[in-house]
């Protein structure tokens, strides 16, 4: 029994001093809910053609489609509701109407956009984008946590870890910009060695602790037919743009390796204790969208293609995940949004988006993840003062609101150490997703 509090305390101290939080999920804020306030208030759907700062995760070659430069900070607050239903078993531990304890979002969001030929001799506009979020407002760098549950554990809302893009777009041709951006997520790696007796007093310590950055590529093309085919006269394609972007996979990364000596009972080498954890996976992303820009009114349409049945090999080397035999499917996400102009001051954005889950098992040995389709609603408004009192540019200011309806799901929930792994209990989970944003734009 020592030995067995002793090996769970090593990996305990391990884990801590990688300096991780609990509440993380798969995803990332990107993805889940969207970066910007106007990515927010149209389900994503417009994102692949807004020119901010967001473009260098969505579709860096955006950049280009606006030549002002930006620089914007912003908040988002995102509250999952997501309630579990006991459908009966031989050993319910869910009370009908429990509320799933799921971390809140709260990211602190900067980025900047600029021109880079301003620097150069170079008269051909290079554009440059930095996106970046941090968690807890700004407090939190990482979000993190992998473990077994016998109570369900939600698969794709809670806390999400540091978000950082850069990015660069330009010009090819008239109508055609295209745009390359990398993706920063980090893989850490803890050693701890230690001496100790049974009652966990330690000496003789020796701790490492390191990370590395892994790049992750993120591709986009934009084409406007109307500049492309007729510059110079009226034709059908006029106001016609059509976007498409690749986000190649990533993921954050733990490895803790422990090795303690008890004189007496655990003598040298000692007991080395392994653990190797992935979170917040991001698949293969592919996203091809349409927009019809007029006037005032801007309508756009994209269909993003996510590759999760891959994350079924990474889990086979996750020493936490691995005995789950998790299964996920390729999934479709239609997204389809609007913006109206009222004004030279106010917009109007909407949207809405079906996300399928990705999630395929609804049973998972230990691990108990749980998780639902869902419908996605966006709304928000934007208001850009041109001739603000106090600065020498225009200041855009944008909120959003999204809310995610979850269709009902059950599951089975197991343990290897009840019933021999056989079911015991039934949850039928749903609920909703509360998310809000805001931000400060300064145009220059």
């Amino acid at each position: 029994m020592n030995q067995y509090k002793k090996r769970h305390g090593l990996i305990a101290i391990a884990l801590a001093t990688t300096s991780f939080s609990a509440h993380a999920a798969m995803g990332s804020v990107a993805s889940t809910y969207g970066l910007q306030p106007a990515d927010i208030a149209s389900a994503q759907a417009l994102s692949l053609f807004n020119p901010d700062t967001s473009a260098t995760y969505y579709n860096p070659a955006s950049l280009a489609a606006d030549p002002r430069g930006e620089l914007t900070g912003g908040l988002l607050h995102a509250e999952p509701h997501v309630t579990a239903d006991s459908q009966g078993g031989s050993m319910p531990l869910i009370r009908t109407g429990d509320e799933l304890p799921i971390g809140y979002s709260q990211q602190t969001l900067l980025g900047l956009k600029t021109n880079l030929s301003s620097l150069t001799k170079v008269e051909h506009p290079l554009y440059l984008g930095v996106m970046l979020g941090v968690e807890k407002y700004g407090k939190q760098m990482l979000a993190f946590k992998s473990e077994t549950s016998t109570s369900g554990q939600y698969f794709s809302y809670g806390r999400q870890p540091l978000f950082l893009t850069v990015g660069g777009a330009t010009t090819l041709v008239p109508g055609i910009d295209a745009g390359l951006s990398t993706r920063v997520t980090l893989h850490s790696s803890a050693t701890l060695s230690t001496q100790s007796d049974l009652a966990g007093n330690t000496r003789y310590e020796s701790l490492d602790v390191s990370a590395k950055p892994v790049l992750k590529p993120i591709a986009g093309i934009s084409i406007d037919w109307g500049r492309l085919l007729c510059a110079d006269s009226d034709c059908a394609l006029k106001n016609w743009h059509t976007a498409a972007a690749y986000r190649a996979y990533s993921n954050t990364k733990t490895q803790v390796n422990a090795n303690a000596v008890i004189p007496g009972t655990i003598p040298p080498p000692g007991l080395t204790l392994a653990i190797s954890t992935l979170d917040a996976y991001q698949p293969n992303i592919y996203t091809l969208g349409m927009q019809y820009k007029g006037e005032r009114l801007r309508v756009g349409f994209t269909g993003e293609w996510q590759e999760w049945s891959k994350l079924a090999g990474e889990l086979d080397n996750d020493t936490i995940r691995d005995q789950a035999n998790l299964r996920f499917r390729d999934v479709l996400i239609p997204r389809l949004g609007a913006e109206y102009r009222l004004n030279d001051r106010y917009v109007l954005t909407g949207g809405v988006a079906w996300e399928a889950s990705a999630l395929k098992s609804d049973r998972s040995l230990d691990v108990n993840y749980l998780d639902n389709d869902r419908l996605v609603v966006g709304l928000g408004a934007s208001a850009e003062f041109r001739d603000p009192w106090i600065f020498a540019f225009p200041v855009r200011l944008d909120v959003g609101y999204q809310v995610h309806l979850l269709k009902d799901r059950e599951f089975e929930l197991t343990s290897s150490q009840v019933n021999g792994g056989a079911p015991y209990e039934t949850l039928k989970t749903g609920g909703t997703v509360h998310a809000v944003a805001g931000s400060l734009t300064l145009k220059f």
